[in-house]
């Protein structure tokens, strides 16, 4: 069942602002910190009860908010959004979730291998570089294999880097657990077209 279009702009802020972090880890091969927990520990909130609670506060959701809103704001004003990197990035996530939800074997992976990672995660963290290697190759052994692929673009010399790789395929991973909850909130590609306004004004509100 459709939820109000606000939750559905939480969950796709969740995915644009794991994106966000894929992309400036792969130019740059740094991350921000306290965005990375935020995308991680959303994959082991399973059974939160509102979207708000699978990423622990809306505040911390406030860089995604941000890109939702000064992208959707010049769409709606003059058609166009500069750099199209990231947006090409979430659309791709969101086409690979609607392949991933179809593989009911790969989905049962996921799970699987996440219940498996969790002890873990809530012992040592979400970032500890052990979580991060474990769900690296979970996403590498399962959805990675989905089409179309999510091809990450950035500089080679941190792409060749093993840890680099591995924190990337851990946020694609949460990336596609938020866009899970996009349509499972009612998110749709009509949204895209004919809600930007509203994604927008909805976006603002979360952070005033």
């Amino acid at each position: 069942m459709s939820r109000p279009l606000p939750e559905r702009v939480l969950a796709l802020a969740g995915v644009v602002q794991a994106l966000a972090q894929v992309r400036r880890i792969a130019d740059t091969g740094q991350s921000d910190a306290s965005v990375v927990q935020t995308a991680l520990d959303s994959i082991f909130r399973i059974d939160a009860d509102t979207p708000e609670a699978v990423y622990g506060r809306v505040a911390d959701l406030a860089p995604g908010l941000r890109l939702l809103r000064d992208h959707f704001n010049k769409q709606a004003s003059a058609g166009a959004s500069g750099d199209e990197g990231l947006p090409r990035l979430a659309l791709s996530v969101l086409q690979l979730e609607r392949r991933f939800v179809g593989e009911p074997d790969t989905v049962a992976a996921v799970a699987g291998g996440i219940a498996e990672i969790a002890p873990q995660a809530d012992a040592s963290g979400s970032t500890h570089p052990e979580v991060l290697s474990a769900l690296g190759s979970l996403y590498a052994d399962t959805i990675s294999h989905l089409r179309p692929r999510v091809m990450v673009q950035g500089n080679p010399h941190y792409l060749g880097q093993p840890g680099v790789v591995a924190e990337i395929r851990a946020i694609l991973l949460a990336a596609v657990r938020s866009a899970v909850l996009w349509r499972q909130l009612g998110g749709s590609f009509w949204d895209l077209v004919f809600s930007r306004r509203a994604m927008a004004d909805a976006a603002s509100e979360w952070l005033r």
